[in-house]
């Protein structure tokens, strides 16, 4: 609907933006004073939305009052929403777009325009639900030995290939700059190595080349299989205005939508309004982490919106969520994550709108705020929002944002008192119930050192590992004698003399698996490696290390942050991509420390980033195990063991032999989240940017009609159109300017909002005729 018209009641709110860009919008705030100040901000969403849609009919003026008066409302009155968008993804968009192709068939029929016909707000649809992994490949570094055979064969799998000594970049445009092959040559002796069957990275820029062998294989599979269906959307994005098809091997629907799709303030005919959707994908709530009003419904809800008619909810209850203090320093944004997720499934948010608030918002990242708004469905609310802040609009910036659009959507979100200010102290909105947090009562914690469950803060670690060795075998028991108990073994290795003791480290693996894909913890991994080398501080090299990347892109992060030369001094070299560690493929350990942990009947430890620690897994003499964030795995590697108090006990010295501790050396959560919007935002963001714009080769190749009607196939059993326009018959033919007060005076049997497909009917003739016929089915 156009602005300006539909919301008429309201003409006299409509103002111009105190800006250069002179974009109108509607003033809410006057319309409620007080009452609109204590509004939940998401409240103030759907309070705008109704302004701006109020037509007296299907959103009337005692509609907005309601919303208004949400304070006494809630839960007692149900309210129409009119979402800015919609967003679908392939297997619930089918139905919606057929039955579109439907309506242009009906439209012609009765004597309209077909080309008239179209959905009523922007659509976006997603193809992301057809694939199938019809081929996989897993290659595993078995041994620290290369093998034998050719790196382009696609045949068996091998262990380490070695590169062919000259091996250019191809020109990819992954890759900066030249990789010619004196700078290959100069850079030979890093990184020569290359796990067959995984992302190829040019081996002087770390970039990766894209599409590996089974992406474009699935890929392939994927187009022939789906090829009727692929064809239907491709003609619909064609002939329909407001559809946007994202085609396959784009990425799934809630990162296209939040990483692409999202606006935050929508511009449509010069006015200005804030950006909020529904869709069919129960992940939709991920954009709440940026501001934007959304959440998953049914296809039926989604059509209906298609088709110009509005969500119907109950006005819901808001939980504010206030976060206080400050967050331990070790705490990763994993470690934040699930610590408020869990006390949010405490405290039972089934069915309302959660809201965060307080001082200690600001210290999420854009990454942590929509990974708790991703987790909806894992707490029952129905979405949790994030008003947009500082925070916000640097992610904005970062992701490619117009600097000219970023500044004017700053000013109007002020003007309507959407932006989040911890500074501005006048005032919190009410909420139905407040709930308070304290990040600093959220503890970093390890799991082990048998089982992923057993979880230990690690400020407690040493203390419960000396419990292990005093309780009897058993899931946390090794039974180690109390005089045997402080037994410590000399080695010799690499010409040097090193004491292995209970607790000593043997195996450290950063890996880039589960929640560790989390790009903050690869980077504090990398950064904490930084810190340690300028320190001086040094892995003893006895202790078999690793770092394996869940993909190119891991490796690519790492590099261009500068972190992954640090990583490598302390030992953490890239061993392939794949599961290694974890699955037991560890290179086995020297001879000296297998001697040591025999003679001594040692209890050594194995800390991995993985998800899997059952005793023996990592290897068959090291008997504890333990699951940590990658930088913690790098701290243990640094310490030498686990039976130590970080807070306490140094990690070693320095040269001028000042003791150095984990607190000297662990990047504080805004380092990380600088590196990570400045390295890892952009080039994501840029890079889906030019998937999305430059296209997939196959889909671009796909042929598919461009007529007005879409042209069926009878012998199909999969897209065929629907029935129920068969046996229309007109009874009334209404012009549009008598259709509201007519309706409310017809029987309910002819009333059009009975069934969607009346609804349906509604749409396409009011669009393609002018007028409404009143029809029977």
């Amino acid at each position: 609907m156009d602005a300006p018209s539909a919301g008429y009641a309201f003409e006299y709110l409509i103002e111009t933006l105190n800006d250069s860009s002179h974009k109108k919008f509607f003033n809410v705030p006057r319309l409620g004073g007080t009452k609109y100040d204590v509004l939940p901000y998401s409240i103030r969403v759907l309070l705008e939305a109704a302004v701006r849609n109020c037509d007296g009919f299907l959103m009337k003026k005692e509609d907005v009052m309601n919303i208004l008066d949400w304070k006494t409302k809630q839960s007692n009155v149900e309210v129409p929403f009119f979402p800015a968008r919609v967003l679908l993804q392939d297997f619930t968009g089918i139905p919606a777009m057929v039955d579109f192709a439907a309506m242009r068939e009906a439209v012609k029929t009765l004597g309209g325009d077909p080309k008239k016909v179209h959905p009523a707000c922007p659509t976006d649809l997603t193809v992301d639900h057809s694939l199938q992994i019809d081929f996989n490949k897993c290659a595993i570094q078995n041994a620290p030995n290369p093998g034998g055979g050719d790196l382009q064969k696609a045949g068996k799998l091998s262990p380490l290939r070695v590169q062919p000594k000259k091996l250019l970049c191809r020109g990819q445009t992954t890759c900066r700059g030249s990789c010619d092959s004196g700078e290959l040559g100069r850079n030979s002796g890093k990184f020569s190595s290359q796990i067959e069957n995984t992302p190829i990275l040019c081996p002087f820029h770390l970039q990766p080349v894209p599409e590996p062998e089974t992406v474009l294989k699935n890929q392939e599979v994927e187009f022939g299989r789906n090829r009727e269906r692929l064809q239907f959307f491709k003609w619909s994005s064609r002939v329909f205005k407001n559809v946007a098809v994202i085609p396959p091997g784009t990425g799934m629907a809630h990162q296209v939508n939040l990483e692409y799709l999202s606006r935050v303030v929508f511009e449509e005919k010069d006015f200005l309004f804030p950006d909020s959707v529904v869709g069919t994908d129960s992940h939709i709530t991920m954009v709440n982490g940026v501001g934007i009003l959304g959440w998953g419904v049914g296809g039926i809800e989604t059509e209906a919106v298609m088709l110009g008619l509005p969500v119907s909810l109950t006005l819901p209850e808001v939980v504010g969520c206030e976060l206080t203090g400050s967050s331990n320093p070790f705490v990763t944004s994993i470690d934040v994550v699930l610590g408020i997720t869990k006390h949010l499934r405490q405290v039972g948010v089934a069915g309302k709108f959660v809201e965060f608030f307080g001082s200690g918002v600001s210290q999420l990242s854009i990454v942590d705020r929509t990974t708790i708004a991703n987790m909806c469905p894992e707490y029952g609310a129905i979405l949790s929002f994030f008003p947009v802040d500082n925070v916000t609009l640097k992610h904005l910036e970062h992701t490619g944002f117009d600097k000219a659009k970023l500044k004017s959507m700053e000013t109007y979100l002020k003007a309507v008192k959407l932006f989040r200010n911890d500074q501005n102290n006048s005032g919190e909105p009410e909420y139905s119930q407040v709930i308070q947090i304290n990040l600093n009562s959220i503890v970093p914690s390890v799991s082990g050192p048998k089982r992923p469950q057993d979880r230990v803060a690690v400020t407690d670690m040493k203390s419960d590992f000396q419990a292990c060795l005093n309780e009897k075998v058993g899931f946390k028991g090794f039974q180690i004698a109390a005089e045997k108990q402080n037994d410590v073994v000399s080695i010799h290795y690499e010409g040097s003399e090193y004491k292995l003791a209970h607790g000593s480290v043997v195996i450290a693996a950063v890996i880039s698996c589960t929640n560790n894909c989390n790009p903050s913890v690869m980077l504090a991994a990398g950064l904490l490696a930084k810190k340690a080398v300028e320190a001086g501080l040094r892995v003893k090299p006895y202790i078999r290390t690793s770092l394996s990347p869940g993909s190119g892109m891991v490796t690519h992060y790492l590099s261009s942050s500068g972190v992954l030369p640090y990583l490598s001094k302390l030992g953490f070299e890239i061993v392939g991509y794949g599961c290694s560690t974890c699955v037991g493929n560890t290179a086995p350990l020297s001879e000296a420390v297998l001697n040591a942990v025999k003679q001594g009947d040692l209890v050594t430890c194995g800390v991995l980033s993985g998800s899997k620690n059952f005793e023996g897994r990592l290897c068959d003499c090291v008997r504890a195990n333990y699951l940590a964030s990658p930088p913690l795995v790098v701290a243990y590697a640094i310490a030498g063991t686990v039976n130590i108090d970080f807070q306490t006990e140094p990690l070693g010295t320095d040269s001028t032999g000042k003791n150095i501790y984990l607190h000297d050396i662990w990047p504080s959560r805004e380092e990380v989240h600088q590196i990570e919007e400045e390295h890892v935002v952009l080039s994501m963001f840029k890079a889906l940017k030019e998937k999305i714009e430059m296209g997939n080769k196959r889909w671009s190749s796909l042929e598919a009609p461009d007529s007005v009607l879409f042209p069926w196939d009878l012998k199909s059993t999969y897209i065929r159109c629907p029935s129920f326009f068969d046996k229309l018959v007109s009874t009334v033919l209404l012009p549009k300017s008598q259709l509201h007060s007519s309706l409310l005076k017809m029987p309910m049997s002819y009333c059009i909002w009975e069934t969607l497909s009346q609804q349906i009917i509604y749409h396409l003739l009011e669009a393609s005729l002018g007028a409404v016929l009143l029809l029977s089915i």
